[in-house]
């Protein structure tokens, strides 16, 4: 059970309408504005990273934004937070290289001990260290986390660590790294989410010590890899919280996750219908705009429709969040209205668009096939409707 879900049901809460944090969201933009669409067409050509725009995020203080201001954050709500992913998409900027470092941090923030705290959130706030890299899906187990086969065996002082990970973004990027591992067993547990343990791994040892990491060439620029684990050495120090425990605390973060996702994924549909309807206002083809047919108003219309319903829920699951009620439902479904909305912005603008929409000094093509990803992670829209059906329709497990 998520942390939140024992909350008090009498927790007031508020969900704030029109541009909330209006300074924030101004701050946001001023430096997007620095990141034009040439910056990312050129990072997509080379398969490259935006440092410098992650740093230009780091030294603005945004990406330590939920860390609590005695480690050296902002100490800022997760609504903040959303509105500050939601912003960098809107403005066509694109916030998934930096995002994990957000809120990856949770788990450690929540589950690790004081010293660890000490240790490493004031350098995650201040972005002398970067926490982006999350070791959880494997190339056989997929969605079926608790399947996962990477063991961890203690020995004395340390865990002696094999296995492998797929899908881990930022690996590359990162100084640290959340890492999942089995140390107990699967069939010497109870239940299967039993005898799973977080460790923190500090990348800059253990590359070439234990891990390697390869990219994987994907559709979008995402920084994605493959790490391979063999007989990596985890001092025992670097646990986080108690050994065996290790599922529920991933589960506790991500409510958060999907919830700033969903938040940054509007802000692509946002930046995307703009895009549409200013090229469908001053597009013109036979003496007219082509924005006054309905065949291309009605999609641009439904489109900003269903953003507005997927920002709402956003916000709902925020407040919910924020005021510490139950908001696994409203996390979820606020990730599959998103998702689908953004989608639907997507193809819109690229149709209205036409040839054109094809060609990359748009931007619409990049935008489209990063738009897509939303609906198969961080969880796929299968998974959502199973769990929507399961926990708040009371129909049998699926899966």
């Amino acid at each position: 059970m998520n942390r939140r879900d024992t909350a008090s049901p009498d927790t007031a809460v508020t969900l704030a309408l029109g541009e909330d944090y209006p300074e924030l969201r101004h701050s946001v933009r001023r430096i997007c504005e620095g990141f034009p669409g040439e910056y990312w067409r050129d990072l997509d050509d080379k398969r490259a990273y935006p440092t410098e725009f992650v740093q230009a995020l780091t030294k603005s203080g945004f990406l330590g934004a939920l860390i609590p201001e005695e480690y050296g954050g902002a100490g800022l709500p997760l609504r903040a937070a959303a509105v500050i992913l939601e912003e960098i998409n809107a403005s066509g900027c694109t916030a998934s290289p930096a995002h994990a470092q957000m809120y990856i941090m949770g788990t450690l923030l929540r589950h690790g001990n004081e010293k660890q705290k000490q240790r490493y959130l004031p350098g995650i706030a201040s972005g002398e260290l970067r926490l982006q890299a999350f070791g959880v899906t494997e190339p056989t187990t997929g969605s079926d986390t608790t399947q996962l086969k990477t063991r961890a065996v203690r020995q004395g002082d340390h865990y002696i660590v094999n296995g492998q990970k797929v899908w881990t973004s930022r690996a590359l990027h990162s100084d640290l790294m959340l890492l999942l591992a089995r140390t107990t067993p699967r069939e010497q547990v109870k239940k299967r989410t039993e005898g799973l343990s977080v460790f923190l791994v500090d990348l800059r040892k253990a590359k070439g010590n234990g891990i390697e990491i390869r990219p994987i060439k994907a559709l979008i620029n995402h920084n994605t890899t493959e790490v391979f684990i063999e007989n990596l050495k985890v001092p025992v120090e670097d646990l986080i919280g108690e050994e065996g425990q290790g599922f529920r605390y991933i589960l506790d973060g991500m409510n958060a996750e999907r919830i700033l996702v969903a938040s940054e994924c509007v802000g692509d549909g946002r930046w995307l219908l703009k895009k549409g309807v200013d090229y469908a206002n001053e597009r013109r083809v036979f003496e007219r705009p082509i924005g006054q047919n309905q065949g291309v108003q009605f999609p641009l219309a439904r489109a900003y429709a269903e953003l507005e319903a997927a920002d709402l829920m956003c916000r709902r699951a925020a407040a919910l969040f924020d005021a510490g009620r139950p908001c696994g439902a409203d996390a979820n479904i606020a990730k599959l209205l998103a998702s689908e909305a953004t989608w639907k912005a997507a193809d819109t603008a690229l149709q209205t668009h036409g040839g054109f929409g094809f060609a990359q000094e748009y931007d619409i093509e990049r935008k489209w096939r990063e738009a897509r990803i939303y609906q198969t992670a961080p969880i796929s829209t299968n998974l959502v409707l199973a769990y929507v059906a399961q926990h708040v329709l009371g129909l049998p497990r699926s899966y």
